[in-house]
């Protein structure tokens, strides 16, 4: 099984992780849909949906651009129609878009804690919602249709919420979407999961995170092969897994991770939050 003419809906996208899985889908042919609100470039951060559309059809692949704030519904649900228009339906959900503060309670303003309930809770949600129809199409037509949310495991030891109450609050969201949807959608045959780093990851949110270099995390990369195995995997028997991304790789035979490591060779890797 592989993505060859599966259509993708992702959410964010223009750079880091959800980039590099469209990469990856699209090196198999897939049709992939960037859904973010990145249009101009910004000298501060890299990447534009424009930018990620000639990166996927370099990689082999069909790319629709689509300027989409995912905190606003007719946005989505234009955005996720457009999609199905274009390439005939919708296989795959990315829920990729997040954003993070790690900040504590006194530091946390309250126009950010908005920020991070609307695009990581609020905004996996919307997208999940919206792209369901055709998510239950494809099941009716035996394409294998899976969503796959970039959240971590529920974790409630209060270390991971001392220090960052409301970023963690705003991730479990996404989590708890995950849980639900699993079971909502297993009798549909859509295959609900999600996938976590073990490692930090070298993204535009490092700058976030103190003290850690890119010498310290992996590469995109990692996360696009773990989450492209299991995109191929079977729905039916594959849902509701919280996955790490060295597991799923390790699973599918590949043990040498050494080449992830941007900084190869690097035993200095920092482990990523929640675990």
């Amino acid at each position: 099984m592989n993505l060859s003419g599966k259509t993708i809906f992702v959410s964010g996208g223009s750079r880091g992780i959800g980039l590099a899985i469209a990469r990856r889908a699209a090196r198999d042919g897939a049709n992939v849909a960037i859904a973010a609100k990145t249009v101009e470039a910004n000298p501060k951060l890299p990447g534009t949906i424009h930018t990620a559309a000639a990166e996927i059809e370099q990689a082999g692949g069909k790319a629709l651009a689509l300027a989409c704030d995912i905190r606003n519904e007719e946005q989505v649900l234009a955005a996720v129609r457009q999609t199905a228009e274009t390439f005939g339906g919708i296989d795959i959900l990315i829920n990729n878009a997040s954003a993070i503060s790690l900040t504590g309670t006194e530091a946390t303003a309250i126009k950010r804690f908005d920020l991070m309930m609307g695009v990581n809770g609020r905004g996996t949600f919307v997208c999940t919602q919206a792209c369901l129809p055709y998510l239950k199409v494809s099941a009716e037509r035996k394409r294998n249709p899976h969503v796959l949310t970039l959240a971590p495991p529920l974790n409630l030891e209060p270390r991971w919420f001392a220090p960052h109450v409301a970023y963690t609050m705003a991730k479990y969201c996404m989590s708890m979407c995950v849980i639900g949807h699993a079971a909502e959608f297993r009798s549909y045959g859509i295959a609900v999961n999600a996938l976590w780093p073990r490692t930090v990851i070298d993204t535009a949110a490092l700058k976030m995170i103190p003290g850690v270099k890119p010498e310290h995390c992996r590469d995109p990369e990692i996360m696009a092969d773990a989450a492209y195995h299991v995109l191929i995997s079977e729905a039916a028997s594959t849902t509701g897994n919280f996955f790490i991304d060295d597991e799923v790789l390790q699973r599918a035979g590949i043990t040498d991770l050494s080449k992830y490591s941007v900084v190869p060779g690097s035993t200095q890797l920092v482990p990523d939050l929640f675990l």
